[in-house]
């Protein structure tokens, strides 16, 4: 779904006082039915991390992570089956995964006496079952389901999702009949840093020609595509010249701007793809 900057920012408005919630998820759909839920949430996710960063850092201060913990410790005592640090990550404005993974890490240094290993504090944050206090647990597992923008659960469907679109992408060049190399072939062949696919035949999408692919199951909004093109996709160019990213959840329209200088931008698998073969029958 391609998105005009103006509709972008629409929905970015709407995002700005929404916490990380299913709920939060609802709401905006109801906003903005004729969007795919999947655009949504991506476009939802990159706005909110680009909160929590500029945000993060007083939350982490020594003082703010005692009186959050105090303040859960009192709370659980009162009422052991609320779900207490997900109400008050949603009253401070923080990431109740990130609130869960601050409060067990303070909880871990009194059992401990001293800072967790990192390995232990992320094998709880998975499996809170074992965390040996129950309350606590059961905070933490309903902070990490119902956080839709940080925690492991979020990273686990990031992966699956991403590795989803990648053997779509796959799938659609083999129904072409398109000779390839995927990720895992060119490694093995040496390469340090490639693109998902490259073509071992070059096509030509909307009169441009395409020598390799990148899948992204995300939105592209301004910041993390010109990430993208400083990290990733002008050193494919320079590499491997001109080729196609894909942006399954769509994209701002305005940034499919370098079409002339070999990046071209698709929200979808193309339709109008010219090979050698087409070529050749015309002549």
């Amino acid at each position: 779904m391609r998105l005009s900057r103006a509709e972008y920012k629409e929905i970015v408005r709407w995002t700005e006082h929404l916490r990380p919630t299913r709920q939060s998820m609802k709401t905006l759909q109801e906003r903005f039915p004729n969007h795919s839920e999947s655009t949504l949430l991506s476009i939802f996710s990159l706005e909110y991390q680009k909160r929590t960063k500029r945000t993060f850092y007083r939350h982490h201060k020594p003082d703010f992570i005692e009186r959050y913990y105090q303040r859960y410790l009192n709370d659980a005592k009162g009422h052991p089956s609320a779900p207490i640090l997900l109400e008050l990550a949603i009253e401070v404005d923080l990431s109740p995964a990130l609130m869960a993974r601050l409060i067990l890490d303070r909880y871990l240094q009194d059992q401990e006496g001293g800072m967790p290993a990192k390995t232990t504090l992320s094998s709880m944050l998975k499996e809170p079952s074992l965390i040996p206090d129950q309350i606590l647990a059961n905070n933490v597992y309903q902070c990490t389901i119902n956080d839709c923008c940080y925690g492991p659960m979020v990273d686990c469907i990031k992966h699956a999702v991403g590795q989803e679109h990648e053997v779509l992408l796959c799938d659609k060049l083999k129904e072409k009949n398109l000779s390839f190399l995927d990720e895992n072939q060119l490694r093995a062949m040496g390469y340090d840093k490639t693109p998902d696919i490259i073509l071992e035949v070059p096509i030509a999408v909307d009169g441009h020609i395409v020598h390799w692919i990148e899948s992204k199951a995300s939105f592209g909004d301004d910041h993390s595509h010109r990430t993208y093109l400083n990290e990733q996709f002008w050193s494919y160019w320079n590499r491997f010249g001109p080729g196609l990213v894909i942006y399954w959840y769509g994209f701002i329209g305005e940034l499919d701007c370098q079409r002339d200088r070999g990046i071209l931008l698709k929200d979808c698998f193309p339709t109008d793809i010219v090979t050698l073969c087409h070529i050749t029958e015309q002549d």
